[in-house]
């Protein structure tokens, strides 16, 4: 196997792409970009760090969770996580951020790229409070690219056909793969990583 190590190389391997594929990339959100995001319950968000190593992580909440201020603006609310903050502090170095928006059961995608300011005021927080709890910052994103994505890959993966759905009993719980990955004496279950999880969705 031969390694690839520049772009007339690559482009040997694959064929031109065609016009539309070109031409869809706007530099701001339309209507149906709009509507997608205000579909959309979970987005994955790419960040970079100073060293220029990739991170990415998933945002989820309600659809809507994220708010569309106007078509060059997107405001994400910072739910309570696991705190290493990897995603704010690669913003901090490198404000360079990459959204990947996804609708349950719609195999497009939405796809966004800019950058990303940290907001912590509380008249920002309190427009994203949910039972009576407000996220800590919230991520001011400067939209630069927006584009539909196309099906393929949910439809190759059958990602939202329940008939391809994996049984959670595949996999170890999380708590029993956190015990052996790091030597722990005790597994929490899985019903009680659940109980703690719901006490601090907000």
């Amino acid at each position: 196997m031969a390694r690839i190590t520049s772009l007339d190389e690559l482009r040997t391997r694959y064929a031109a792409p065609r016009e539309r594929s070109r031409l869809k990339v706007l530099p701001a959100l339309d209507a149906h970009c709009r509507h997608f995001v205000g579909l959309s319950p979970l987005v994955m968000m790419a960040s970079f760090g100073a060293d220029g190593r990739a991170d990415v992580t998933p945002r989820g909440d309600a659809p809507g969770f994220v708010a569309v201020e106007d078509p060059h603006t997107l405001l994400i609310p910072d739910r309570p996580g696991n705190n290493r903050l990897d995603t704010l502090t690669n913003l901090l170095a490198n404000p360079s951020l990459g959204l990947l928006f996804l609708v349950p059961g719609v195999d497009e995608t939405l796809r966004v790229n800019g950058t990303a300011e940290i907001h912590d005021d509380d008249a920002l927080a309190a427009r994203f409070e949910v039972e009576g709890r407000r996220p800590a910052t919230v991520l001011r994103v400067t939209v630069e690219e927006a584009y539909l994505h196309c099906a393929k890959a949910f439809m190759r993966s059958h990602a939202w056909d329940p008939a391809h759905f994996t049984a959670r009993a595949e996999l170890p719980s999380m708590g029993e793969m956190l015990r052996d990955q790091l030597g722990l004496a005790a597994a929490e279950t899985q019903a009680e990583m659940l109980a703690r999880y719901r006490e601090t969705l907000y």
